[in-house]
Formats: C-alpha cells, sequence, structure tokens
C-alpha cells in the first residue's frame, strides 16, 4: 500500500520506513527540511514537503494515500515547557487526517505514550481508553486524549489504532530520555536514580518499536490499542548504575526533593513507577520483540561515545 508518514525522518519513523519497504509498502514522508527530504530519499521513501502545520497538505497527502502513520510530535517545544502547545498541534493533525480519511476503511496509525498511563501498576492495553476527571491540563494527559480522538475515529469508518510507546525506545543513535540520563551523569559526576531506584520504565529497541508499526498498518482493526513494550518494567536504579559502570563515576540516591535540581526537565519522569504489559499485543498481533533489553543495550557501549564523535 502507499504509506504516508509524519515524523518519517525522526528516531522512529527512520526505522519504520525502511521497515515498510522491505515489506513492499510505498512510502511518502512529510520533510520539513532539506535534511530530512534527503534523507527519505536516501532511504527509498517519497518526499511531501511540509509540517505538522500545514493542514491542508496533511489531508491532501492522506486523501491520497492508502494509510497513514502519524509518528511526528512537536518535543522540541514540549520539553521546552509547552507541552500544551504541542498537544494542541497533534490535535488538529489528527483532526485533520480524520477529516481525509472518514469513510474510507483505510488505515490511521498514531504514537502515543506509556508513561504515567497507571502509576504504580502494571497497565496494560484496556487503560486509559476513558478520560481521567483529575487529569492536569498540558501533560502526557494531553496525548492520551488526543489517542482516544484517534480512537473514536472508527465510528467514522476510519481504521484507527494507536500504538503506545514506552519512555525509552532505545537503541544506537538514540537522543531521547536515556542519552539526557547518560548527559546529566555526564555533567554531574554521578549517576542518580530518585529514592531507592525502583521505579519502573517499560522499554523498547527501536526495531521492535518500527515492527509493530508495520503490524498495526497491516493488521490493526479500528479502535485497537497496542502497547510497544518489549520490557514490561525496567528497574531505574540498574539503569543507573549501568551508567555510572561506564562513565566510571559514582552511582548515588536523590531525594526526590532534590530530583529537580538533578534531573531538571527529566526529573518528573524518572520519579514515576509506570510499568506496563504487552501481553495483549502479543497475543493479538504475534509481535516478538527480538532486539536487547535496556541494560543489555546500554552495556554494548554506544550510549558512552564521545559527544560529537
Amino acid at each position: 500500500m502507499r504509506v504516508f508518514i509524519t515524523g518519517a525522518s525522526g528516531w522512529i519513523g527512520s526505522a519504520v520506513v525502511p521497515e515498510l519497504i522491505a515489506a513492499g509498502h510505498r512510502v511518502v514522508g512529510l520533510a520539513r527540511s532539506d535534511a530530512s527530504a534527503e534523507a527519505l530519499a536516501a532511504a527509498g521513501a517519497e518526499v511531501r514537503r511540509g509540517s505538522l502545520d500545514d493542514l491542508d497538505v496533511l489531508r491532501e497527502a492522506a486523501a491520497e494515500a492508502d494509510g497513514v502513520l502519524h509518528l511526528a510530535f512537536k518535543h522540541d517545544i514540549a520539553f521546552s515547557g509547552d507541552f500544551q502547545g504541542a498537544t494542541d498541534a497533534d490535535r488538529k493533525a489528527i483532526d485533520a487526517f480524520g477529516d481525509a480519511l472518514a469513510g474510507s476503511g483505510k488505515p490511521f496509525v498514531i504514537a502515543s505514550g506509556l508513561l504515567g498511563l497507571a502509576p504504580g501498576r502494571v497497565a496494560t492495553e484496556d487503560d486509559g481508553q476513558s478520560s481521567a476527571p483529575d487529569a492536569p491540563a498540558g501533560g502526557p494527559g494531553g496525548r492520551q486524549d488526543n489517542a482516544r480522538a484517534t480512537i473514536a475515529l472508527a465510528s467514522r469508518n476510519v481504521r484507527s489504532s494507536v500504538v503506545r510507546l514506552p519512555p525509552t525506545v532505545h537503541g544506537d543513535g538514540d537522543q531521547g530520555f536515556v542519552a539526557g540520563l547518560v548527559a546529566i551523569a555526564r555533567a554531574k559526576g554521578v549517576s542518580g536514580h530518585v529514592g531507592d531506584g525502583s521505579q519502573r520504565w517499560p522499554a523498547v529497541h527501536r526495531a521492535d518499536a518500527a515492527h509493530l508499526f508495520r503490524l498495526a498498518l497491516e493488521q490493526a482493526p479500528a479502535g485497537s490499542t497496542l502497547h510497544a513494550a518489549a520490557e514490561e518494567g525496567v528497574a531505574l536504579r540498574p539503569v543507573a548504575e549501568t551508567i555510572g559502570r561506564h562513565l566510571g563515576v559514582p552511582t548515588a540516591s536523590v531525594a526526590p526533593e532534590d530530583a529537580a535540581g538533578h534531573f531538571g526537565w527529566l526529573a518528573g519522569m524518572v520519579s514515576l513507577d509506570s510499568p506496563a504489559s504487552s501481553a495483549l499485543t502479543r497475543d493479538r498481533f504475534g509481535w516478538k520483540p527480538a532486539g536487547p533489553g535496556l541494560v543489555e543495550d546500554l552495556d554494548e557501549g554506544h550510549y558512552f561515545r564521545a559527544p560529537g564523535a
């Protein structure tokens, strides 16, 4: 099928594109810069110039496609303090795609998040299907609202589905949360964890996440939620210990009240205990993640190359 992808040159999208092409799909990627366009063309994809704010471009590209993968999110403004602005832009894009695909029965898959879905217990694919009445505005709850809006497109004859991603989609080249923890440990001279470090994060290797997006595109029934959790919950203390060992710095507990000073923008995330299961996803779609686990991936050493190396 002809598949239109936003975020096609990003960390996950750049793994999804070859996954789809290898499976025989024709890929059209959204590119807002010359560098992104060149990367997509080199990967064998067609290029559609535009940004997430170009809603007419999104509608036209979706109408011309046999399916849509929406992977883009304005992480730059989200992590600089304007999470609400990022979720608002995401919602406008989702609504534009919904209008273009309504009545078509075509697949529409978006990326969402697992962190904070069901703090303190193991979240399942059935969690988060209704809005939490006390969810704060402008936070991760906004992305969950957008995911629910995507699922609701099933009532308009769109084969919509949501792939929820762990906070760490790890691998060689990752510049996300784990890379951030490494940078903080390098700068502070200590690899920290909050309290006893028992907080758990689900995790997945980038290649396994890319494979699940293809399965969702090809197989997911309308209104499906999938969990890209290869590991249900990796405790953050052994993550910190592995980082410390590779950098040659001590590992230390950071008191919860001092987390913001030590971890900066990552403080709220590393304080969350947020494990998640993918049992239903594996059973329904035959997903069998094969990549290394998070700690194993850290031990491969690529996260510890000197900056610029």
